[in-house]
């Protein structure tokens, strides 16, 4: 028996191809509620729709649910897992297993394009002509893991403007002197004996410890046949360092393999996985991750896991050991191949030590998974303190899950600029985030803007609030705007224009946190330590932020700008095509001088590099 069908939904069935590619099951909001891949779209798209009595109580709920679906066709099964694991991540739909908080693991990162290379921490692991390690899923564990590495192999971790500053000063920074640098800024340390320790940093990380030891001893004795006795002392003092981090790693195979032992554990909606990471046959470190269950089973669980993990993960090692067998073994194990650029395989550990590890990873998991049920519980009871405060002490009727905070940011009326940040049950949503040039003020007028910026989100809420899935298209519990009585009147005059003076507004004053109410006569004050005044105060803050940050990355585009205006021999269509060449101004100033020839004469691309380096330099003096 089939399922009755939306007449929409039955036109789109009609079209899905007998190809590979990923499907996007919609609800009636059109938002996704389920995205999967397929070798074949149009057998899988239509099984969903087929035989709803031999269906799992998640499916049945989930096709239930399905008013619109969309699909993207791939070349091939591998382009298929790929870009699922990317919209997966981009939208994480209620009936997937997705990884929380994943945008926010930590890197180490290594700048392997400079002829000094520093070591730093980061979250953004995307950058060409960087190496990265991790994710972390504790910051505090990467933090410790850069302060070992840079105890051991003293690498620079500074900007290249600090560095070129200390190059210009001779002056080596602190770091120099209590020997967690080698000050390459100043010449202490050649370009080969840093690129050296660049490439046992790179080893360690990789967990080749063994590798960067003989390697220590042997520039160790080399130096000490040399007499060059300074550097063989340094050596030793890093050998002995060295030895005493391995010494904390459990040696749990002969072979020197390389091994990832995966197990999860599973409650209601929530799930944790763990990872332990074995090296040259040691076991150097494990990870936690907490993840949205989706409604889904054990199996389907790991899969995803395991796509959405190694999709960003830094390293692949040559075996992954899990409990359980997978329906997605052999596409997966194709993928990673393909990443790792060698064979990869995925094996289900049924005896010896390897089972034994994989039951030590079950058992972390299970602890993981309690940790992550307490402190999910301690969360919510915070959430709900802190708002029912700002409830009770802003007489709202309902709990602000959803606030919105608005700030202005302008230097005499120029280059103006408004921000919108969203907070949802107490943190910040930043995908949710907007900004706003400001159209039609002139000069200094803070009401003003406040009441345009404010008109203009409102008035693309009418138009979207259909659309829950837009940040436009919601509806927030609580407006909160920085400033005082006048700027609260702006925003209430915006929202009775548009009709919407039904949403709670209130204007936070940066002098003694005090508060106003609409038709209050005098402002409040909630007590200074609450969690529902700290709440806002985090909110106006970042709103604060977020503009600032805005309005300084327009007024620099604009001095890019005007610098090229004055750049010699620069006229208006070889302005023209240089930012079409390079993208923006900004990418201008960074070029180098062959890549300015390839688009400018010879001599006049070096005049354009010399003027440009030159206020570059005047400006980082200042």
């Amino acid at each position: 028996m089939k399922m009755a069908l939306s007449v929409n939904l039955e036109k789109q069935l009609k079209i899905v191809p007998d190809k590979p590619g990923v499907y996007l099951f919609k609800n009636a909001k059109n938002y996704p509620i389920y995205i999967g891949k397929a070798r074949s779209l149009k057998k899988r798209v239509r099984s969903y729709f087929q035989k709803p009595s031999s269906f799992s109580p998640k499916t049945l709920k989930l096709v239930e649910k399905i008013d619109s679906l969309d699909f993207f066709v791939t070349d091939n099964e591998i382009e298929a897992l790929i870009l699922e694991s990317s919209l997966i991540k981009k939208h994480k739909p209620h009936y997937n297993v997705s990884l929380r908080d994943d945008k926010t693991y930590p890197y180490i990162g290594m700048s392997l394009k400079e002829d000094f290379p520093r070591i730093f921490a980061t979250r953004d692991a995307h950058g060409k002509g960087f190496q990265y390690f991790g994710p972390y899923t504790k910051a505090y564990a990467m933090r410790d893991t850069l302060d070992v590495l840079r105890k051991i192999f003293p690498l620079r971790s500074c900007s290249n403007s600090r560095f070129k500053r200390a190059k210009n000063t001779s002056s080596p920074c602190l770091y120099y002197h209590i020997k967690m640098c080698t000050a390459p800024c100043v010449g202490v340390v050649s370009k080969e004996d840093y690129g050296e320790l660049v490439k046992q940093v790179i080893l360690f990380l990789k967990g080749r410890q063994d590798e960067v030891i003989s390697v220590l001893k042997r520039q160790m004795r080399m130096a000490a046949d040399k007499l060059e006795f300074e550097k063989a002392s340094q050596l030793r003092d890093q050998i002995e360092a060295a030895k005493h981090v391995i010494g904390h790693q459990k040696v749990i195979s002969g072979a020197k393999e390389d091994q990832d032992i995966i197990a999860i554990a599973m409650n209601e909606n929530i799930a944790s996985a763990t990872i332990l990471f074995v090296r040259d046959g040691k076991l150097i470190g494990s990870e936690d991750f907490a993840l949205n269950q989706g409604e889904a089973d054990e199996n389907e669980i790991l899969a995803s896991f395991l796509k959405q993990f190694y999709s960003t993960a830094t390293v692949i090692p040559k075996e992954i050991f899990l409990e359980r067998d997978i329906d997605e073994k052999a596409i997966i194990e194709t993928w990673l191949s393909q990443k790792r650029g060698r064979k990869v395989k995925i094996v289900v550990s049924q005896k010896g030590e390897k089972k034994r590890l994989v039951e030590m990873a079950a058992r972390n998991a299970s602890y993981a998974l309690e940790f992550y049920k307490v402190r999910k519980k301690l969360k919510e009871e915070e959430i709900y303190r802190s708002l029912n405060e700002l409830k009770e002490g802003l007489c709202l009727n309902s709990l602000p899950y959803r606030i919105e905070a608005f700030d202005i940011s302008t230097i005499q009326g120029k280059e103006s600029v408004g921000s919108m940040v969203v907070f949802k049950d107490s943190f910040p949503r930043k995908e949710w985030y907007r900004k706003f040039k400001v159209k039609r003020v002139e000069g200094l007028n803070d009401f003003a803007m406040i009441k345009e910026v404010v008109k203009r989100r409102f008035a693309q809420y009418l138009q979207e609030r259909n659309k829950p899935a837009s940040s436009f298209g919601q509806k927030p519990d609580l407006l909160v705007i920085d400033g005082g009585r006048s700027q609260l009147n702006a925003a209430s005059a915006a929202l009775n224009e548009l009709g919407l003076d039904g949403i709670p507004v209130i204007a936070l004053a940066k002098k003694k946190e005090e508060i106003y109410l609409p038709e209050v006569n005098q402002p409040i004050s909630l007590p200074q330590h609450s969690r529902g005044l700290n709440l806002l105060r985090r909110i106006r803050d970042e709103a604060h932020r977020f503009a600032i940050g805005y309005h300084r990355d327009l007024r620099a585009k604009r001095m890019v700008e005007s610098i090229l205006d004055e750049v010699p021999g620069i006229g208006e269509k070889r302005k023209k095509k240089l930012v079409e060449h390079f993208g923006s101004s900004k990418e201008v100033a960074k070029a180098k001088v062959a890549e300015l020839e390839g688009v400018l004469p010879a001599k006049i691309a070096q005049g354009v590099y010399s003027y440009l380096h030159a206020v570059k330099e005047k400006g980082e003096k200042r």
